[in-house]
């Protein structure tokens, strides 16, 4: 399982979080000040790193939540066919095929960043 518990104080934009059991970056953090009984709330508002979706969560600051370990790896494009690359992870030396961001034109021999989370990939 590659994620970790961290308390919502300690999250920040930029960084990940799961949300609605999807890896997200989260684009706004905010915080509300505590009422008379209750503790500070922070609102975060995220977007799937895989998905695209946009999505938000609000949780007391103290409250504990599951951060997703998004590892950023590097590659190399072997062959492209279509809207698919065969890519080269340039440590395992592993071949896999990922699906070609629609903006993006890649060539062999073209070195990639790509991110990785249990299996899901997407270039970056």
């Amino acid at each position: 399982m590659a994620k970790e518990q961290k308390q919502v104080r300690e999250l920040q934009e930029g960084s990940y979080v799961m949300m609605e059991e999807t890896p997200c970056e989260i684009n706004h953090y905010s915080t509300a000040k505590p009422g008379k009984h209750g503790s500070a709330k922070a609102r975060i508002e995220g977007e799937g790193v895989f998905d695209g979706k946009k999505r938000s969560l609000s949780q007391p600051v103290d409250a504990k939540v599951w951060v997703p370990i998004v590892e950023r790896k590097g590659g190399q494009v072997v062959s492209v066919e279509d809207n698919d690359a065969q890519i080269m992870d340039l440590e395992t030396f592993e071949t896999f095929t990922m699906r070609v961001p629609e903006d993006e034109d890649l060539q062999p021999d073209d070195e990639i960043e790509y991110l990785e989370y249990e299996g899901q990939r997407k270039i970056v």
